[in-house]
């Protein structure tokens, strides 16, 4: 349960005010100019004034200057007086991303729980084992269904409604989903140095499948995570895995602040292996019992998947800023090339994009990229196909 904490900049401004008050009273009693010399007077009659409207209100002639009541007129003559606290006051109405604590928090568990199921499983701490297996090829399979030459691209109704979901809470325009820009962007990397190239983790460590084993870490979203790692580093790129558990808190599952935990254990790991130019968070998604993500490539039952960007923007809060992500634009090329290099080479595999309003430890890099890989509806072994399939088509983008 989150605790009520209290609001310090409303508590800084009550005070401010409460000070404006005291001072404003001083003045009013005390005079100091021509005008001043008659406060106390007017100030006797509001005073007057509102307790016989309080206890004798049918004996009460309305003043034309005296119908407010006395905390009002005192507030206005204080800022008669003191025309910085008005301003003051005012200023915090327009400012822009203002946001109390208690709304924070709101937000930061919203992104935590976008999207999934809540599933109390293992605490993942056992090891993963090496699978012994890994495929390295998987043949294009079928024509894309999708016309995705530049000039269609550039529709931004079609672009949109095609490749993209938006969330109801957030919206995106034409000179975001600029097509040229976003193509046009580099996604590629050299892996010839044998240092690490890319970096693999899960926000939701917990994420399990229809047969997964309950505390066994291989057959649930870190074991397929793992299945990735040794792909990638099987087609000759150099990649790590992070199995850290971030949604565990006291034995319990805790999304909560899972983003904000995964972040400050994957800084110190970018920090030391500086050689990693792209950050793949890896998920499940969270679906209805009766839906099931699977296509056939290869002849094989194949998990989709979907790639997902976060905006940093909501459409009641505008652009948020305790959520900067400089990368944004770097992070939807990354997805639109994923997109169309999934749609190119295996027609079916990649949902649509979908786009959402917060962040999502997306800022790490620029080459960053949240993936929902199937759900819990989905098999181990459907889950499997997908990485290899998701493999190919990183290899395609990355190395070409």
């Amino acid at each position: 349960m989150r605790k009520w904490m209290p609001d310090r900049a409303k508590m800084e401004k009550s005070g401010f005010l409460t000070i404006l008050c005291v001072f404003g009273m001083f003045i009013l009693l005390l005079g100091g100019t021509q005008n001043a010399a008659s406060l106390p007077y007017r100030l006797q009659r509001v005073l007057l004034h509102s307790a016989q409207r309080m206890f004798l209100p049918g004996t009460l002639y309305e003043d034309s200057e005296i119908k407010k009541p006395a905390a009002t007129w005192i507030t206005e003559q204080v800022f008669f007086w003191f025309p910085l606290g008005e301003y003051l006051e005012s200023r915090s109405i327009y400012e822009g991303n203002v946001e109390d604590e208690e709304t924070i928090a709101r937000i930061l568990e919203s992104q935590a729980d976008d999207g999934h199921l809540v599933e109390v499983t293992g605490d993942g701490t056992a090891e993963v084992p090496v699978q012994e297996t890994v495929e390295n090829i998987v043949p294009p399979t079928g024509q894309p269904v999708l016309d995705m030459s530049i000039e269609k691209l550039r529709d931004f109704d079609y672009l949109l409604s095609n490749f993209y979901i938006v969330d109801s809470t957030t919206m995106i325009g034409p000179e975001q989903l600029n097509p040229d820009d976003l193509l046009n962007r580099s996604m590629k990397i050299d892996p010839g140095t044998g240092e690490p190239k890319i970096l693999i983790f899960h926000t939701h460590s917990q994420e399990e499948f229809a047969d997964s084993i309950p505390g066994d870490p291989s057959t649930s979203i870190v074991g397929i995570g793992e299945y990735l790692t040794q792909l990638l580093n099987a087609k000759g790129i150099p990649t790590i895995h992070d199995v850290g558990v971030y949604d565990i808190i006291n034995g319990q599952l805790d999304r909560s602040n899972a983003y904000e935990n995964a972040e400050a254990s994957i800084r110190p790991i970018l920090e030391a292996n500086p050689s990693i130019e792209v950050v793949i968070d890896l998920h499940r998604d969270g679906v209805a019992e009766g839906t099931h993500l699977v296509t056939e490539i290869g002849g094989k039952p194949t998990a989709k998947i979907m790639y997902f960007n976060g905006l940093s923007r909501t459409r009641a809060n505008g652009d948020i800023d305790y959520l900067y992500n400089p990368y944004i634009q770097d992070n939807l090329a990354f997805s639109l090339q994923m997109q169309i290099a999934s749609e190119t080479l295996y027609p079916g595999f990649a949902r649509r994009i979908y786009l959402r309003g917060y962040r999502y430890n997306l800022h790490l890099m620029p080459k960053s990229l949240l993936i929902e890989a199937g759900a819990q509806t989905n098999t181990v072994e459907e889950m499997r196909n997908a990485m290899e399939v998701l493999a190919e088509t990183l290899h395609h983008v990355l190395i070409g």
